[in-house]
């Protein structure tokens, strides 16, 4: 069974805890991203600790080692569960998140390849599976692979075995929950629960297509 995430992708944060609070029976963790953290700050983290579900940190870290090891420990003496960063930087700027990652008992999730239409421009001819492999190699927790490209799952399932994959691209951008939640480890769900007029029923929509 594919966990559901939730991107909590609002820039309010009285809005945020509503919408986390109304659906998190359903949900299984809930990702943040620079939209709220921007607004809110990392103290959000706190917020939303009452709720008892790991909190992915969604920055997608992509710069020099000693930068990346500054912004992942920030992430995780905040409250942070995982952190996801990117991997096209090369291995010693993803090996410093994984290891800080771990140093907290936490997670990494590398992006392998992103879920909009531009993506295919640079991730595709090699590039994504190339990543993918890095994230192995650095002993990251799992990657970031396209729900919008159910084919792409596959091919990069391939190469990261049993270690997790997180699938972001579900509803607003054309992902199919089910189809997807029967190759992820993880399905991402953003604005199809919290734009929705009830993002609980939609929440819960979402928790029952996963589990097939």
């Amino acid at each position: 069974m594919a966990e559901l995430i939730l991107a909590l992708d609002v820039t309010e944060k009285k809005q945020a805890l509503k919408i986390a609070h109304a659906c998190a029976p359903h949900l299984d963790a809930i990702k943040l991203g620079y939209p709220l953290i921007l607004s809110c700050g990392l103290a959000v983290a706190e917020e939303l600790d009452p709720l008892d579900l790991p909190l992915i940190a969604d920055f997608k870290v992509a710069d020099i080692p000693n930068t990346n090891r500054l912004i992942a420990g920030q992430v995780f003496d905040a409250g942070f569960s995982s952190l996801i960063c990117h991997g096209f930087t090369g291995k010693d700027s993803v090996q410093a998140c994984v290891d800080v990652a771990g140093d907290y008992g936490g997670a990494c999730f590398v992006v392998a390849e992103m879920s909009h239409p531009g993506a295919p421009l640079f991730f595709h001819g090699g590039a994504a599976e190339k990543i993918a492999g890095l994230a192995m190699e650095c002993g990251a927790d799992g990657i970031i692979a396209p729900a919008t490209r159910p084919e792409r799952v596959k091919v990069l399932r391939k190469i990261v075995g049993k270690r997790k994959i997180l699938s972001p691209g579900i509803g607003a951008q054309g992902g199919d929950a089910a189809a997807v939640a029967a190759l992820a480890d993880g399905i991402i769900v953003g604005r199809a629960i919290y734009e929705a007029e009830d993002p609980a029923a939609a929440a819960e929509m979402f928790a029952r297509v996963r589990t097939g």
